[in-house]
C-alpha cells in the first residue's frame, strides 16, 4: 500500500521509497528510511498529506506520498 492511501490516525512502517535519488536522499536526511514508523495525521482532499516521523510533522504532496510504499 502507498502512503497516500493511508487512513488518518493509522501507523505504518516504510518498506520502500521509489523517488528520484535527490528526493530520496532528502527524505533520508529528514529521517524517513526503510523500517521507520510513520503516522498519518491529516489528509487534505487529494492534496497534502501531513505525517509524523520520529516526532516531527511533515507536509508531503501526493506526488511524493504516492511513491512511498508502507505496510
Amino acid at each position: 500500500m502507498y502512503l497516500c492511501n493511508g487512513k488518518i490516525g493509522s501507523n505504518y512502517l516504510i518498506s520502500d521509497i521509489a523517488l528520484p535519488i535527490n528526493m530520496g536522499k532528502r527524505l533520508e536526511a529528514l529521517g524517513m528510511t526503510n523500517g521507520t514508523a510513520v503516522t498519518v495525521l491529516n489528509s487534505k482532499n487529494h492534496g497534502i498529506l501531513i505525517v509524523k516521523v520520529r516526532g516531527t510533522r511533515f507536509a508531503l504532496g501526493r506526488n511524493i506520498t504516492s511513491n512511498i510504499l508502507v505496510r
